[in-house]
């Protein structure tokens, strides 16, 4: 599984200034330290930045490339910032990879011929001109429609990396169950292609102390589902040795849960126990409150 590191972003009081002042330190500081970590790539996170966004992300991108040979997400909205950081990245262990290009005209016709050019791989945003898709069917229009522009540019199916929106557990808990429909089928509908998401954004809203569990569970469940590569926090070690292979116990439970199987939640230990509920408030058997653990 891929894993890439989502903690180099402009959200950081740390990494966030460094990028205002064009201070490299804090920024190399990061990325070795999420190189160290064991991700496979890093996501360079600078926001809209419409002002001098153009100036900032190739700034970025070189200061970044000086301290990792890792690949690198470049992560923004503004379209000229892209092709800036394209300019200047060097493919040392992968390509570049955009992240993202919305599955809306105007994004498509802007972004989809900067990844032709310059040889970089995209992550294809189920987000259409109304916004969210309602369902897995909408979500698999959308990613059709992507699939063939990008392929129409000349950008091969392995470089396209499929996000169907993961939404906050707390917001749209239903949202989840088409994210986790549309990750079944898409090796199907679209052969060769690779899946992705923002797996923290499952946990985004719920208290701190719960959103390592939230994001733990919901990677063991996407996993089941054929999940291959997911931005993460490149810090919870626990997250990483469950993408790793390492927890076969608790993988093993929530994979039971998913196909239906019986499990006597009395023979479970605490930790055990705290992945089965969490599995119940994921797949929604069991309504989402800030003390579900406790219940």
């Amino acid at each position: 599984m891929n894993l890439v590191g989502e903690n180099l972003n402009i959200i950081s009081k740390v990494t966030g200034a460094a990028m205002k002042a064009r201070d490299p330190k804090p920024i190399q500081e990061m990325a070795i330290r999420e190189t160290e970590a064991g991700v496979d790539y890093i996501d360079v996170n600078m926001g809209p930045m419409r002002k001098d966004g153009h100036e900032c992300m190739p700034w970025l991108v070189k200061t970044v490339q000086e301290v990792t040979d890792l690949p690198l997400y470049l992560d923004t909205s503004n379209v000229e910032a892209i092709r800036e950081g394209l300019k200047v990245y060097e493919q040392k262990k992968g390509k570049a990879v955009i992240n993202s290009v919305m599955a809306r005209p105007e994004r498509m016709e802007a972004l989809i011929p900067i990844a032709a050019e310059y040889d970089a791989a995209i992550v294809a945003l189920m987000w259409g001109p109304e916004g969210m898709p309602r369902d897995a069917d909408e979500r698999a229009m959308l990613a059709m429609e992507l699939f063939m522009a990008a392929t129409a540019a000349g950008i091969a199916p392995e470089d396209i990396w499929f996000d169907p929106i993961i939404t906050p557990v707390n917001v749209q808990q239903d949202q989840l169950m088409h994210c986790n429909a549309f990750f079944q089928t898409q090796q199907d509908m679209f052969p060769g292609t690779i899946n992705t998401c923002g797996l923290s954004n499952v946990s985004n809203g719920p208290p701190e102390h719960l959103r390592a569990i939230l994001n733990q569970t919901y990677l063991m469940i996407l996993m089941k589902y054929g999940l291959q590569g997911a931005i993460v926090d490149a810090f919870d070690e626990d997250l990483k040795a469950i993408a790793r292979g390492e927890r076969s116990e608790a993988v093993s439970l929530v994979h039971k849960m998913i196909d239906g199987e019986a499990v006597d939640p009395s023979t479970l230990d605490k930790e055990m126990l705290d992945y089965y509920k969490t599995v119940n408030v994921l797949v929604g058997k069991s309504l989402f409150s800030d003390s579900w653990l406790e219940l």
